[in-house]
């Protein structure tokens, strides 16, 4: 058993496996050749008619077969979110080479979650409730009481919890160490991420999967959505509506997904001779504290959490390359670019900024981890992803935001960004899987 030594100080964390699965494609490997080949998902919505809709764009997951990989009888308790969460853990821990070692069994291993999910799979109770209706069309509660049980799937409140995906992940590999859940949007998995790389470095546990999942696209989140002016209403444009940090920015496009990642103890992973991806070495956190769902002019909140997580890292503010949040909306594209500056300084001018969200659409409660995954990408394979369908700066946003392709930059540290819809906002810092010079 791994115990933490004062004398010997914070421990190490790595990343020894990613789990994406996203519209671009299933596993680490797709997705990430697929955003340095410039490809983007968003198309218009499938599955129901968006066209009461502002917004009737977003990145759905297409082929997407969960009885290859969950037992049916586990299927039967999980909506459509916490699939894709289970699904993308498999996927991680595969990734690690951890899938089916016992590895992740006991009171050393933690598992920790984030994301946006607030109800389950409404098809069926739709359905259910319909069958109450008097042929005048008024509900029939005497019948419902009666009939209930047989109209209504009986595990429809089951399905529904929010943290459902961490009892059905910690239950496939036998996880009782230390886990958490967190409810929000980008913010949600950034700060699981976060809460992981603590538990490890502080020595609560010796290897985590951390990360988030979500389900933005269905009709449930989009209405909600749609009318808070956060969603692009550029149709005609497909997948070129969402441009952020650029002139013609009109708001985001959002995207189904999962992003998992496991973090381990780095001795414990070059010991087992694990593939190191990255190192994380710090996080932050911030509040705005504005009215929802605007933002503070200069996102205070994010500048506080860039900072903490540099600091927390011990190193200089210089990065050579950030996962930005990059929601495409004139007011947080703005508002971003002024927290690097304040945060960074003058070392802001010198980073390589980019947003992979045209690609893979904004994945909301997942959105954190993705930009975590694609800073511990850009850090192992020495290519910083480019920001598609970015032309010229919109005011106020005059960074490197890396238009056009990727780069061959070889960066040795990231910052991996997130907001909230509320204004939380959080930081990751991470540097090069390899020996620190």
């Amino acid at each position: 058993m791994s115990t933490l030594s004062a004398a010997a100080g914070p421990r190490r964390v790595v990343v020894t496996g990613i789990g994406l699965l996203t519209a671009l494609g299933e596993g680490v490997d797709a997705t990430w050749k697929a955003v340095l080949a410039g490809e983007s998902a968003v198309r218009p919505l499938t599955g129901y008619d968006p066209s009461p809709l502002r917004t009737r764009l977003g990145a759905q997951i297409t082929g997407f077969e969960p009885g290859s990989r969950i037992p049916r009888r586990t299927l039967r308790m999980l909506c459509r979110g916490d699939q894709l969460a289970l699904v993308g853990a498999q996927l991680a821990a595969a990734d690690a080479g951890l899938d089916g070692t016992g590895d992740l069994e006991g009171y050393r291993s933690g598992l920790f979650l984030g994301s946006n999910k607030d109800m389950p799979d409404m098809d069926g109770l739709i359905a259910g409730v319909d069958e109450v209706r008097t042929e005048s069309g008024e509900p029939d509660l005497a019948r419902l009481g009666r009939e209930a049980s047989s109209l209504l799937a009986p595990l429809f409140f089951l399905e529904g919890l929010q943290p459902a995906a961490a009892f059905h992940i910690s239950q496939r590999y036998g996880i009782r160490g230390a886990n958490d859940y967190f409810s929000g949007t980008a913010d949600a998995s950034a700060t699981a991420v976060g809460r992981g790389f603590r538990a490890v470095r502080r020595g609560e546990c010796d290897v985590v999967l951390a990360g988030g999942y979500d389900e933005p696209t269905s009709w449930w989140s989009m209405s909600k959505m749609d009318s808070l002016g956060v969603l692009t209403d550029r149709n005609d444009l497909g997948a070129e509506a969402c441009r952020p940090f650029d002139r013609d920015h009109s708001g985001s496009v959002f995207g189904e997904g999962a992003a998992i990642l496991v973090l381990e103890e780095r001795e414990r992973a070059l010991a087992r001779g694990a593939r190191v991806y990255a190192e994380i070495d710090g996080f932050g956190a911030g509040m705005d504290c504005v009215r929802p769902p605007g933002t503070h002019p200069r996102a205070r909140g994010l500048a506080r959490a860039i900072r903490h997580a540099v600091r927390d890292a011990g190193r200089p503010a210089a990065t050579d390359y950030v996962a930005a949040h990059g929601c495409a909306t004139p007011q947080g594209d703005r508002s971003e670019a002024l927290a690097l500056r304040d945060a960074l300084t003058a070392d802001a001018a010198g980073a390589q900024i980019s947003s992979v969200k045209p690609q893979t659409g904004h994945l909301v409660g997942a959105a954190g981890a993705l930009n975590a995954a694609v800073a511990a990408l850009a850090l192992h394979s020495g290519t910083v992803p480019a920001t598609l369908n970015h032309h010229k700066p919109a005011p106020g946003c005059d960074l490197d935001w890396v238009p056009g392709a990727p780069r061959a930059s070889a960066p040795r540290t990231a910052l991996a960004l997130a907001r909230g819809l509320e204004g939380q906002a959080a930081a990751l810092s991470l540097r090069t899987g390899r020996e620190r010079s």
